[in-house]
């Protein structure tokens, strides 16, 4: 089971020195991967559901990316998650591919339909229709990554008669790893995703949300050129020696570790602890 790291951008690793000193170790400790989190803003005061007090500092997710690609040679850098509909697609299929190809291919874009309906209002993007506008938002971002001549027409984005040089280094574009657990977000990774990627879920929740993207699998075509749907978690706080072996056995890939800390040496403790898991 790969090991990776959640909450890249946030927290103490807002401070960029911080956050390459803590990829660096994560790299060097054998994890595959360091995930970012997003809310562009968050309500003030904090009310349900937001997740965070409005003054959590949240570097944004391709940005920060970007400037750890320079400062790692293998690790993979991945959102989890963009909220996408709150996203111009053309806009974020261009970034995605621009730290796809400054990182060597290292890209993974982690998507979601969102929750926060604040801050759905704050960028004046509708709430309702979220899950349709993100399905075609990943087709489109998909038309723009793989087709000779780009051309996309749906009831949320269209265009034709364009190109975005350049495409992303990894061959069909950058890959998608869906996010949520609801009953549209599973069926949003058996037919668009490469992988599917559930936040703080202990054993027994990623067990439900396991048994929902079977059945999202008996009810959606899956795409063979997605190949096999690959499952990150991120667990919750607890003894990670104790909890890894029970994600292994629901058939986990990656854990990714949370990394919500507001000092930059608990964030290293929480490395070397992780380092125990790897392979």
């Amino acid at each position: 089971m790969r090991i990776g790291l959640f909450g890249i951008n946030l927290g103490a690793c807002a401070r960029p020195e911080v956050a390459a000193r803590v990829a660096q170790a994560a790299e060097a400790a054998g994890f595959d991967s360091v995930w970012t989190g997003e809310h562009v803003v968050l309500p003030d005061p904090q009310a349900p559901p937001s997740p965070a007090p409005p003054q959590t500092p949240f570097l944004d997710p391709l940005v920060a990316l970007a400037h750890l690609a320079a400062a790692t040679a293998r690790v993979r850098l991945a959102t989890g998650i963009v909220i996408l509909p709150q996203r111009n697609p053309l806009v974020l299929a261009k970034e995605a591919a621009t730290l796809d190809v400054v990182s060597g291919g290292r890209a993974l874009l982690g998507v979601g339909a969102g929750y926060l309906h604040q801050e759905f209002a704050a960028l004046g993007v509708p709430f309702e229709r979220r899950g349709p506008r993100t399905d075609e938002y990943i087709d489109a971002m998909r038309a723009l990554w793989t087709m000779e001549r780009p051309a996309f027409s749906g009831a949320f984005v269209s265009f034709a008669g364009v190109d975005a040089q350049p495409r992303p280094v990894q061959k069909g574009g950058v890959p998608i790893v869906v996010g949520g657990a609801s009953p549209g977000a599973l069926r949003r990774a058996v037919a668009r995703g490469h992988g599917w990627y559930g936040f703080a879920l202990d054993p027994a929740a990623t067990a439900r949300c396991l048994e929902g993207l079977a059945r999202a699998a008996r009810d959606v075509e899956r795409p063979a050129a997605l190949g096999r749907l690959e499952i990150t978690v991120t667990p919750p706080p607890g003894d990670l020696a104790e909890q890894a072996p029970r994600y292994r056995e629901l058939g986990v890939d990656r854990l990714a570790l949370l990394g919500m800390r507001a000092h930059e040496s608990a964030l290293l403790a929480l490395v070397e602890e992780g380092a125990k898991l790897v392979g």
